[in-house]
C-alpha cells in the first residue's frame, strides 16, 4: 500500500513507518507544518518517500492518515479524491472534558483510532467508529547505567506548558534529586522557575544522543499532569530506567507495578525518587522490570501488526 501521512509526530512516526508499506510525506520548500518531510533527526526508512503537494493528484494513494483537522481539506485540494480515511488522535481532549466533541466525528467514512484507551473514553465521537492501537515503541536497547545520581526529565516547552506539563511540581522534585531537564524549550528553566541551576540543569540535544543521555541518570520522572501517553515515558521504560509518575491519564495502565511509582500523593513520589538516587542495585531491578513490561505491552511487532489489520480493514 502507498499511504499518504504528514509528518507531525517523529517519535510515533518513526514506529509507524516501519511497517511494510510506502508511506508517503508532502514536502513543500519552506519544510513548513504541512511540508515538512521526512525526519532529519529520526531513523526513516527509504520507504518514506517525499512527496510535493503539486504532485499528490497523480499519486497512487491507497489510504491517508490524518492527524489535524485541516487535513482534510489539504486532501481534498491536493489530492482531488477521498482515499480510505483513518483518524489518528495523539492527543487526550482540552477544553469541556468529558464533552469535548471530536473533529473526525461526522467525517464520512472515516475511521478514528486513539493511542490509548483514556483519549477513547474521553472523546466525544458520536458515531464514527472508533477503535484503539496502542503506541509502538522501536526499541533502543537496555541503555541504562544509572551512573548520575540524578533524575531525568523529558518535556517540551515547559514554560509555555506550564501546569500541563507539571512544570511548576519540578522546584518539588528537585528537592529530592538534582534534574536534568531534557527537551526544546528548556533553555533557562531553572531561573525561571526559581531552582538553583546545580539542581535542575537543562539540555536540548538530538534525538540520537537523547536515550544514551538518558539512560546515565538514575531514574526517570514524569511529572504530566494532562497528556495522552508520554513517548518519553515508554522510552524510558525501554531504557531500562525505573520511572516516577502521576498517576494520571492512561500512567496507571502503562506503568504496572514493579515498574516504578505512579501516585498523585507528591511526597509518595517525593520519597520514591529519593530511594531510587540512594539505591543504585534497586534502580536497576525495578527499571529491569519496566523494560519487560514496556516490551510486552508496547513492543514495536504488535503495533505494526494491530496497524496492519486496520488498514486492511479499512481499504476493502
Amino acid at each position: 500500500m502507498r499511504i499518504l501521512i504528514w509528518h507531525v509526530h517523529g517519535s510515533w512516526t518513526t514506529a509507524f513507518v516501519q511497517g511494510p508499506h510506502t508511506y508517503v510525506v508532502p514536502v513543500t520548500p519552506d519544510r513548513g507544518p504541512d511540508g515538512l518531510g521526512r525526519a532529519r533527526t529520526f531513523d526513516w526508512p527509504d520507504s518514506v518517500v517525499e512527496v510535493p503537494p503539486e504532485r499528490l493528484r497523480d499519486a497512487d494513494i491507497d489510504a491517508v492518515v490524518l492527524q489535524r483537522p485541516h487535513e482534510l481539506a489539504l486532501v481534498d485540494r491536493w489530492l482531488g479524491r477521498r482515499p480510505p480515511l483513518v483518524y489518528l488522535e495523539h492527543n487526550a481532549p482540552h477544553g469541556d472534558v468529558p464533552d469535548t466533541r471530536h473533529p473526525a466525528a461526522g467525517i464520512p467514512g472515516a475511521t478514528l483510532v486513539h493511542v490509548t484507551h483514556f483519549n477513547r473514553l474521553m472523546w466525544d465521537a458520536g458515531n464514527t467508529p472508533t477503535t484503539v492501537i496502542e503506541h509502538g515503541i522501536v526499541d533502543p536497547g537496555h541503555l541504562w547505567t544509572g551512573e548520575l545520581d540524578r533524575a531525568a526529565v523529558v518535556v517540551n516547552e515547559p514554560v509555555r506548558r506550564g501546569r500541563t506539563t507539571g512544570t511548576d511540581l519540578l522546584p518539588e522534585f528537585s528537592r529530592a534529586a538534582p534534574l536534568d531537564v531534557f527537551g526544546m524549550g528548556t533553555d533557562g528553566l531553572a531561573d525561571r522557575i526559581g531552582v538553583p541551576t546545580d539542581r535542575c540543569r537543562s539540555h536540548e540535544l538530538v534525538q540520537s544522543e537523547l536515550h544514551a543521555q538518558m539512560g546515565r541518570r538514575r531514574v526517570y520522572v514524569h511529572p504530566v499532569r494532562w497528556t495522552s501517553l508520554g513517548l518519553s515515558l515508554l522510552e524510558a521504560m525501554h531504557l531500562g530506567m525505573p520511572v516516577v509518575a502521576l498517576a494520571t491519564t492512561e500512567v496507571t495502565e502503562a506503568v504496572p507495578a514493579g515498574a516504578g511509582v505512579v501516585s498523585n500523593r507528591i511526597d509518595v513520589l517525593k520519597d520514591a525518587v529519593r530511594d531510587f538516587v540512594a539505591d543504585p542495585l534497586h534502580a536497576r531491578m525495578v527499571g529491569e522490570g519496566a523494560r519487560a513490561a514496556a516490551l510486552a505491552r508496547y513492543g514495536l511487532p504488535r503495533f505494526l501488526d494491530d496497524w496492519e489489520r486496520l488498514l486492511k480493514e479499512v481499504s476493502r
